[in-house]
């Protein structure tokens, strides 16, 4: 009775884990995604009203890098106490603080109101944002892959599933309010109504993650040896892992913040209504969200690895499609080029990176490893909208921008093969001193059971035919 009854429960946290994950990640990348849009649509004649049109727009996809580079302070800072005091209340109050920041950003006074001082006010909600989404990821994504006992690229991936949600969310909402006033009332004042909501949004997460437990591998990590530097034991002893997983995501966090951020203030600038660019991202953050979850699941069949490798090298051809389909004028061809490079190829490449970015540290200090080497790569999506904004005006068309995306995605396609495939291990036997030697050429240890037999049998005859 007492086994059942403990069965129960676990599958109760890990239903609670998932959705916790889910719906925490969704509301932070609400807030952190909706900034990104503002900025593309509104920020350059609220807050940047004193320069050019063209520089107004690099000033304020600029302001986006603040965040960015934020993000790995804060998976520092909530990964040290993640990983020694609670994943819990880290979770909670990553999504306090970005709840309270979003909400005052839409409180900000304009730059016609106090002048330079609005830019910097922006900017510095801005930096707020960054580390509350720094510290929000790899706890939301840890909670659901260590209450896991099987198929954990599945339940880890909805919390990548969150960000695209956060997306559809922002953009509607977004899409509402530009729709329901004229274009100089929303530039007013219709933008704030969507910071305004995080507050909702807050309330709403919070009932569900305060009723999380912690789990299992954590508080047996913790009882029996926590690491007094979660930070100085992932660049001591993972070194490499933390290379490979910044490399392995920056090509990630650059396209995905082309498609979306950088996307839309393209297309507008190039004569598409501003509805109608919405509209198409709308679109295929929606598809990005049930393509996420079925690349994390099938990850579980058929290895990390082997999703990430095919997702990214396909965007490598992608980003040389992508703007020809928006110079087209098209809007079916508009949304084609965001529906297949954001909801399809960005959502095979991002699915398998949440358990992936698990797996590549021991339960003591995971939250710190897996969120730093995240972060660190986000840095480049940041960077990448000022930029591109700044190349596109100075040479005069997009094929440079393919050619960074590109190369980038091939980048990460290096570093992803370099890593041993790590799906088929359980949590607790991925960092014994046995498997955290082996090589990203060493065979699999096998699983036990049938499966395992199975394989180690191809194994056997694969040695005998050699």
């Amino acid at each position: 009775m007492g086994t059942t009854a403990a069965v129960k429960s676990q599958r109760q946290q890990l239903r609670l884990a998932v959705v916790s994950g889910y719906l925490g990640t969704t509301i932070e990348y609400y807030d952190f995604l909706l900034y990104a849009t503002a900025s593309a649509l509104v920020f350059d004649k609220v807050f940047f009203s004193d320069l050019s049109p063209a520089l107004a727009t690099i000033a304020s996809l600029g302001t986006l890098a603040a965040g960015y580079i934020a993000r790995p302070l804060g998976g520092v800072i909530f990964g040290h106490f993640g990983d020694r005091v609670s994943r819990k209340r880290m979770l909670v109050l990553s999504m306090t603080i970005m709840g309270v920041a979003s909400t005052l950003i839409g409180l900000l006074p304009t730059y016609a109101s106090i002048g330079a001082w609005a830019p910097v006010l922006l900017v510095f909600m801005r930096v707020i944002q960054g580390i509350a989404v720094g510290g929000e990821w790899g706890g939301a994504v840890l909670m659901a892959a260590e209450h896991a006992t099987s198929r954990r690229g599945l339940w880890a991936s909805f919390g990548n599933a969150g960000a695209p949600s956060g997306m559809v969310l922002s953009t509607a909402i977004l899409t509402l309010c530009s729709g329901a006033m004229s274009n100089a009332a929303f530039i007013s004042w219709g933008w704030r109504i969507p910071f305004l909501f995080s507050a909702v949004l807050l309330v709403i997460g919070l009932v569900v993650r305060l009723r999380l437990d912690e789990p299992p591998a954590f508080t047996g990590a913790v009882k029996s040896a926590p690491s007094r530097l979660p930070l100085l034991d992932v660049l001591r002893h993972h070194p490499k892992n933390l290379v490979l997983s910044i490399g392995m995501g920056v090509g990630y966090f650059v396209s995905q913040a082309t498609l979306t951020t950088f996307v839309i203030a393209y297309a507008v600038n190039h004569g598409f209504e501003r509805q109608t660019v919405l509209n198409a991202l709308t679109t295929s953050s929606v598809v990005a969200v049930i393509a996420t979850l079925i690349a994390g699941g099938l990850s579980d069949r058929f290895g990390r690895r082997a999703l990430v490798a095919a997702g990214a090298g396909s965007l490598a051809i992608w980003s040389f499609v992508l703007f020809p389909l928006i110079d087209s004028g098209s809007t079916a061809l508009l949304v084609l080029a965001v529906v297949v490079g954001q909801g399809i190829l960005l959502s095979c490449w991002f699915g398998p990176l949440a358990a992936l970015y698990a797996e590549l540290f021991p339960t003591r200090y995971r939250y710190t490893g897996a969120s730093l080497g995240f972060q660190i790569s986000a840095i480049g999506g940041g960077l990448a909208p000022g930029v591109f904004a700044s190349v596109v005006s100075f040479s005069g068309g997009p094929l440079m921008v393919s050619i960074i995306m590109a190369v980038l995605c091939l980048i990460s396609i290096g570093c992803v093969l370099a890593l041993r495939e790590t799906s088929r291990l359980s949590l607790d036997d991925l960092h014994t001193p046995a498997t955290d030697t082996a090589s990203a050429s060493d065979p699999l240890p096998t699983p036990p059971g049938p499966a395992g037999d199975a394989q180690a049998e191809a194994i056997l005859r694969r040695e005998v035919q050699q």
